[in-house]
């Protein structure tokens, strides 16, 4: 089972996923994929820390998430975006093609895994258009790696303003 949840910084991306997460399972894994690059972002990272309580299980993991030991387990992956930015950076020298590949790769290992993943990702190609190259690398990186996991997807949401929009029900 695969639901992927995406939408605006701030939408409500990792509350519902949590909540959704919850309802599953009494002890869920949280599989953190950010690396730490400045005092703020740690911030942001301790306070996501705080929301969750006791019941969940954390892993970190900024690229290799198919090597995590997540079998039988409920999975909130938080979130693609910060996953595919260290693939990204790891791999400067490659074309966006070739991280998609990797990227894509890396994903299906995961998804060969006997585990409940809900996986939150970033809209980051509503607002407008890059002002560089990196940037614009990045977005087609990013919007090409979502519609990916939507196609796999069984159930998508987008949060805006904090309230889920339903893209596509199991079975549907």
């Amino acid at each position: 089972m695969l639901h992927f949840i995406t939408g605006g910084q701030r939408s409500g991306k990792s509350s519902y996923a949590q909540k959704l997460a919850l309802e599953k399972s009494s002890n869920p894994v949280y599989l953190a994929t950010a690396r730490i690059w400045d005092d703020d972002f740690r911030q942001r990272v301790e306070r996501h820390q705080r929301d969750r309580g006791p019941e969940w299980t954390s892993m970190e993991e900024p690229v290799n998430i198919s090597e995590c030991d997540i079998e039988g387990r409920v999975v909130v992956m938080d979130c693609v975006t910060l996953w595919l930015t260290n693939l990204f950076f790891d791999h400067q020298d490659k074309s966006v093609d070739e991280v998609l590949v990797k990227a894509k790769t890396e994903f299906e290992k995961l998804m060969q895994k006997d585990a409940t993943l809900i996986v939150i990702s970033n809209e980051i190609g509503l607002g407008g258009h890059a002002e560089n190259a990196l940037a614009r690398r990045f977005t087609d990186l990013q919007g090409w790696m979502n519609q990916y996991i939507a196609s796999r997807a069984d159930e998508a949401t987008m949060m805006v303003a904090g309230l889920p929009l339903k893209l596509k029900m199991h079975g549907a």
